[in-house]
């Protein structure tokens, strides 16, 4: 346990940081925007194209990934679509309520695999990030999108020009051309896959807004349950079932326990989607996983 709590300290207080200068205004509005939109474009999709372009990647890694994920997001979301049909739920809130259970936070978890799985730990985790940021993004979309409103053309549109996907695509695509970094250009994405993640987690924390947990206690409440812990659980019990390695039994429980991600909100937003919802869960997952994440590590570990 002290060594799980060493790992995530520097990551706990890097996301308190972004939150502090915020609210203290040390920066003006304009930066944060423009540290979340650099990271976003830029810094955050080099760094998936920099692991995925030079990551082993065994078939029989992917079939596994591509199990459990299909696995555990099915159940999720048959769950949910049976609790919308019941509660009739309008596709304002139920969208907020699909990616608060399906959605995680991409910069928290490379940070601590990172920190505690180093470079095998990172490979699993960018082939398990290539393969669902495009499934759990369509799975968004949808649950948001209202039944009469539905157009293929603009989700197939919204998933081609998310710069993630394209860091996903691309670098596993150059990793099967067979072709080989040059020496400088692999240094250059180190470099910028090194400031992603301190941005990136100071922007979470920047994101935050407590404000919002005085409303809609209740489903704050049950998604932050839902997300933290059963979700875990549920995965560490299909990992044992299927008799997947520990590595894999650790890497997937911590994907499954990850806060969902701020960039939740921006689709939300985007999609006319309740907003002010999604900001109240995402700065409850994001706080209370400093809770369950050492918990959850500590059983599998």
């Amino acid at each position: 346990m002290h060594s799980i709590l060493l790992s995530l300290f520097p990551l706990i207080a890097l996301i308190f940081t972004g939150y502090i200068l915020k609210n203290r205004q040390f920066f003006s509005e304009g930066f944060w925007a423009g540290a979340e939109k650099l990271n976003y474009y830029f810094l955050f999709p080099a760094m998936l194209f920099g692991n995925l372009a030079s990551a082993r990647i065994d078939l029989d890694m992917v079939n596994t990934i591509l199990l459990i994920l299909t696995v555990m997001l099915s159940l999720a979301c048959t769950v949910l679509y049976i609790i919308r049909k019941i509660y009739r739920i309008p596709a304002a809130r139920f969208g907020v309520y699909t990616q608060s259970n399906v959605r995680f936070n991409t910069y928290i978890g490379l940070a601590i695999v990172a920190s505690l799985f180093h470079q095998q730990g990172m490979t699993l985790f960018a082939i398990i990030l290539a393969i669902s940021i495009p499934m759990v993004n369509i799975l968004s979309i949808l649950a948001l999108t209202e039944k009469e409103g539905m157009d293929l053309r603009s989700v197939s549109l919204s998933l081609l020009k998310n710069p993630l996907i394209m860091g996903c695509v691309v670098g596993v695509l150059f990793n099967f051309s067979g072709l080989q970094l040059w020496g400088g250009l692999q240094t250059f994405i180190q470099q910028l896959a090194g400031c992603s993640l301190p941005l990136g987690l100071m922007c979470v924390g920047a994101a935050l807004q407590f404000m919002a947990l005085k409303n809609d206690l209740l489903p704050l409440l049950i998604n932050t349950f839902s997300r933290l812990l059963i979700m875990p659980a549920l995965a560490y019990g299909i990992c044992k079932w299927l008799n997947f390695s520990s590595l894999e039994t650790q890497i997937f429980v911590l994907y499954f326990a990850l806060p969902t991600t701020s960039a939740s909100y921006i689709l939300t937003k985007v999609l006319k989607g309740d907003s002010q919802l999604m900001a109240g869960i995402i700065s409850l997952q994001t706080l209370c996983s400093a809770l369950t994440l050492p918990i959850v590590l500590a059983f599998v570990i």
